[in-house]
């Protein structure tokens, strides 16, 4: 069983489709994905593959960490 380190990754997705005018579907057809796998990464319950990442930044023609930030854990990530 693997151990939860709190580790997480935000993201900007909503932004960034809401500025460029975008519906979820039309974000995701872009991306080739699913409109519910936007739907549940804006919502914060799906943290997308790395090669998702980089295809939802390069769409938005900005660095994958303009989009998506890392959040280290608590205490219990090995320090």
């Amino acid at each position: 069983m693997k151990k939860d380190l709190g580790d997480s990754i935000n993201n900007k997705v909503y932004e960034f489709r809401v500025l460029a005018r975008l519906s979820q579907q039309e974000l995701a057809d872009k991306v080739g994905v699913s409109k519910q796998t936007i739907f549940v990464m804006e919502k914060g319950k799906y943290i997308p593959t790395l090669l998702l990442a980089f295809r939802i930044a390069s769409f938005f023609e900005v660095d994958i960490t303009d989009i998506f930030s890392y959040e280290l854990g608590g205490e219990e990530n090995g320090k």
